[in-house]
């Protein structure tokens, strides 16, 4: 497992820069179900921290976010990890090739990750209570009054999944490897008809942190990870994963409270008997709320996206149930693609 010293362990939290903090934010508490912990202004970032478990987001604007946002769009700009010595996972990723980011007068360190995410480097222990994020002024929030909010449990953070330019899918998978102790987990190649992709996951060995990173194949057509390249501006996340305990009623619950999810063809729920046994009886569930299915050698999963709430529809989220599975649902991309295949010959 390696010296827990130099590994980071978990996702402390994560920065989203936007063009609109207001609309961000109100669309993670009144759809999702997050609350406010803290606000912070200088003079080049507005920061609000949400918290849902033990998920936290920090919702930024601001000049300091200006050129960012003008490159990239709103989207995630820092991944920062909980280390037990932030200095010497800093000196490992420095040394597999990480650039520092650190500002001057910082103690906490900041180092490169892919494209323009970075990650913050925080002392914690697993365990430990999170402290607000170091560097900024915060003001707590004032408790809220009446009942927690009722929207569906994310139980945690199951995965982020990060896109890549064609070519830097080993090189990246090395630096989190050689530079933040994670261990390869589980790779795999996608083909769906012309195009494909290539997909490695790496993961903490706390299982804390979880990246699935994926690159297209420029051998073939370009795909849905070119178009989010082009309109990312570059490598980025493309979506965060929520875990849940019972992925129907949320997604029944969610989208009462305005979450927009991805449709999938009726043609899909035709072949799923076909695909995973066990499922007759709980196919009309998933039909009914668009819920995909895959399985692997250890169970299955049942997963949904939402839609893109940002004008570039880049980042975007998931919901995801698992019974065993530990894979990444990667067989539902070819299995939506025939379906739509077939409901296309349907019609013709």
């Amino acid at each position: 497992m390696g010296n827990k010293n130099v590994t980071a362990h978990d996702v402390e939290y994560i920065e989203i820069y936007t063009n609109d903090q207001h609309r961000t934010t109100d669309y993670f508490v009144t759809k999702w179900g997050f609350r406010e912990q803290a606000r912070s202004r200088t003079d080049e970032l507005d920061s609000v921290l949400l918290r849902r478990n033990g998920i936290r987001l920090v919702v930024t604007s601001g000049p300091g976010a200006a050129e960012h946002l003008a490159v990239h769009g709103d989207g995630i700009a820092d991944i920062a990890f909980s280390c037990l010595n932030p200095a010497a996972v800093l000196a490992g990723a420095l040394a597999a090739g990480g650039r520092a980011l650190t500002a001057t007068g910082s103690d906490v360190p900041v180092v490169s990750g892919f494209g323009a995410v970075r990650h913050t480097l925080v002392r914690r222990c697993p365990g430990e209570e999170h402290e607000f994020p170091a560097g900024r002024p915060w003001t707590p929030a004032v408790a809220e009054q009446g009942p927690i909010d009722d929207a569906p449990q994310l139980r945690l953070l199951d995965h982020i999944a990060v896109c890549l330019e064609a070519g830097t899918l080993h090189d990246t998978v090395r630096y989190y490897i050689d530079g933040f102790g994670f261990e390869r987990f589980f790779s795999e190649y996608v083909a769906v008809g012309d195009q494909a992709m290539d997909s490695i996951v790496v993961r903490s060995p706390s299982t804390g942190i979880t990246f699935t990173i994926l690159e297209p194949d420029p051998t073939k057509k370009p795909g849905q990870i070119d178009e989010y390249l082009q309109r990312n501006g570059g490598a980025g996340v493309q979506h965060l994963a929520f875990l849940v305990d019972e992925i129907v009623p949320a997604v029944l619950e969610y989208e009462s409270r305005g979450i927009e999810f991805l449709q999938t063809p009726g043609t899909y729920y035709d072949a799923l008997a076909e695909r995973i046994t066990d499922l007759d009886d709980t196919i009309p569930d998933l039909r009914k709320t668009n819920v995909l299915a895959d399985r692997d050698e250890w169970g299955f999963l049942l997963q949904l996206f939402s839609r893109s709430p940002f004008e570039r529809r880049t980042l975007f989220f998931e919901l995801i149930q698992r019974h065993g599975a530990q894979s990444f649902g990667s067989s539902n991309i070819r299995a939506l693609y025939e379906a739509v295949e077939r409901a296309r010959e349907e019609v013709a």
